[in-house]
């Protein structure tokens, strides 16, 4: 039986399990990979038993490791949230609010609403970790995640904190210049169209068209492929091809006539962006302040 003032080393373990790593579960505990690798040593020994198999790149946990990793994960998870609930009785909101979202949406959208947190809520910290992809924000323990409307889970509350965002597809007119102008989605096909891989569901997305109800997916071929939107603009400007982003990065490049818009009236438009947590969940102070700040 495992007396009470273990209860370090349980979790040490369970972090351990979660990352996967030593040298990353040591850094977010704050305490260095020797002591964490004897804490780890010090539990196995006690019990027993195996909790990990170690190999030079990885570490994963067994399969006594993994029944103990889903029998703590809910209890500690629940410590924490009932933890981050006391800040209630403060004066003001405290404690960290983790958000996993688009370059995009943190550049256009979270820190120009979230400034105002950073003078008049100093207890608050925010987390912002950036992602192209749908990530399980329950497993991966953020605490709210952001994504357009139509791409959020099922199972989630999901509160709109910015405008529909209206896609574009662009080049340079130097670039038209040399291929032509499509005229229908269909004709992207000869064209050097630039990509945009999902980082988590490692595909590249196929660009989405939407005329007269009619919907058409188109599965792009080209010579670069960016994981960022923010890569791809600074290509389109060098001249590498056609991409499709969202038009609000680049109006100023149309505005200006570096660049030009084709196939406007096949472009969709996705219903702003969302920010979402899970249903069962019961907010904490600092979590409610930031839907409140982002909701204005």
């Amino acid at each position: 039986m495992i007396n009470k003032e273990n209860y370090n080393d349980l979790y040490a373990f369970l972090m351990v399990a979660r990352e996967g790593s030593f040298t990353k579960a040591a850094g977010k505990m704050g305490i260095s990979q020797s002591a964490l690798s004897h804490t780890i040593r010090g539990l196995e020994e006690r019990l027993g038993m195996l909790l990990l198999t170690r190999t030079t790149r990885s570490v994963s946990p067994t399969a006594a490791g993994e029944r103990l990793k889903q029998t703590i994960s809910a209890s500690f998870d629940q410590i924490d949230n009932e933890l981050s609930l006391l800040t209630s009785f403060r004066d003001q909101p405290a404690g960290t609010v983790r958000i996993n979202a688009s370059s995009h949406a943190i550049r256009e959208v979270l820190i120009p609403k979230l400034e105002k947190i950073a003078g008049d809520y100093p207890d608050v910290q925010v987390e912002l970790a950036a992602n192209s992809g749908m990530v399980d924000i329950v497993a991966e323990r953020f605490d709210a995640g952001v994504r357009f409307g139509s791409r959020v889970a099922d199972g989630m509350i999901a509160v709109r904190i910015s405008a529909d965002v209206k896609m574009a597809v662009i080049a340079t007119p130097q670039y038209f210049e040399k291929y032509g102008i499509p005229t229908t989605p269909k004709d992207l096909i000869s064209h050097q169209c630039i990509g945009f891989r999902l980082t988590t569901q490692g595909s590249v997305y196929a660009w989405e068209f939407l005329k007269d109800g009619q919907e058409t997916k188109i599965k792009i071929q080209g010579q670069w492929i960016f994981n960022e939107s923010y890569d791809i603009v600074e290509a389109v400007r060098a001249g590498f091809g056609l991409a499709y982003i969202p038009q609000e990065l680049i109006q100023q490049d149309l505005d200006q006539g570096k660049l030009v818009q084709v196939l406007d009236e096949y472009s969709i438009q996705f219903p702003g962006y969302h920010l979402y947590y899970p249903h069962r969940r019961q907010l904490s102070p600092a979590l409610r302040l930031v839907i409140d700040v982002l909701r204005e």
